[in-house]
């Protein structure tokens, strides 16, 4: 199963990374919105975790052209970002991320809510 991590911070994608990694996933990062989407395009993914705050692509934008496509338009897609207000989260599944973790986060929630996702992925298979 690989995952596409969109972050801009880089300390913070090597941590997600690893938690993804040592739970047997392979991880794409990219580190803003449109390296992600060029990414997504040329190597594909079978899930993305993206945050919102990005320069050049936002997370939200991303997921609009991950939701317009028809490529990658049921990919699962989970939010991981700082931004905990309600109507962050609304804005989020609104656009259509199917879950949404804020910053800081234990990292058996993170693979655990990844794993809901994969079934998910596995029972459409």
């Amino acid at each position: 199963m690989k995952i596409l991590i969109a972050d801009d911070d880089k300390i913070f994608r090597k941590l997600v990374k690893e938690v993804l990694e040592l739970s047997g996933y392979e991880v794409l990062e990219a580190e803003n919105g449109r390296q992600a989407w060029e990414k997504l395009q040329a190597e594909g993914a079978d899930m993305a975790v993206l945050d919102i705050n990005m320069p050049e692509m936002d997370g939200i934008e991303l997921l609009k052209n991950i939701r317009s496509g028809e490529k990658h338009k049921d990919m699962p897609v989970l939010m991981l970002t700082v931004r905990a207000f309600a109507e962050d989260q609304v804005q989020g599944y609104e656009t259509g991320a199917d879950d949404y973790l804020t910053k800081p986060f234990d990292n058996e929630i993170l693979v655990a809510r990844i794993k809901v996702l994969e079934r998910r992925i596995l029972k459409k298979g």
